[in-house]
């Protein structure tokens, strides 16, 4: 298979983007994850910018991979599940950093989680592998509602 490069980097940079646009956004807040009670097994402040700079990487070839492939599938759905992830992604920092509302953070988050796994089914329907790109993201999501929950518990 020949890469596109203009689709690949096109594509990366979508999540990227939004990421980045939610954390400009946040930015001013962030030293509020330093001062708050934190769970068992918070990692450092350091490793998030990292963690989901990969993530939307990920995303960004999960996407390509849909986008180039020949299929009779509508792909229409896995469009719109892969635009509502990014949509609940790029509030939720914005509703925990910069409103502090935890438990409306939460359930936003679980949101997100159900959105991810939608994104999944569709994704998977088009292209395997670009569903199994997207399964860190699930995970790390999944952690991230313990933490969410655990800020929401503790403070």
């Amino acid at each position: 298979m020949r890469i596109e490069w203009k689709k690949l980097l096109v594509c990366i940079a979508i999540p990227l983007a939004v990421g980045g646009v939610s954390a400009l956004l946040t930015s001013g807040n962030m030293k509020l994850f330093e001062e708050i009670n934190k769970p068992p097994l918070s990692p450092p402040a350091w490793l998030f910018p990292v963690v989901w700079t990969i993530l939307y990487v990920l995303m960004g070839i999960a996407l390509y991979l849909v986008v180039t492939t020949k299929t009779r599938e509508n792909k229409t759905p896995a469009f719109i599940s892969f635009g509502v992830q990014l949509f609940f992604n790029f509030f939720w920092s914005i509703i925990f950093f910069n409103a502090q509302a935890y438990l409306f953070a939460f359930v936003w988050l679980l949101l997100l989680w159900v959105a991810i796994v939608f994104n999944i089914y569709f994704f998977n329907r088009i292209n395997n592998t670009s569903a199994k790109l997207l399964i860190p993201y699930l995970v790390w999501v999944t952690f991230a509602g313990y933490l969410n929950l655990g800020v929401y518990i503790l403070n």
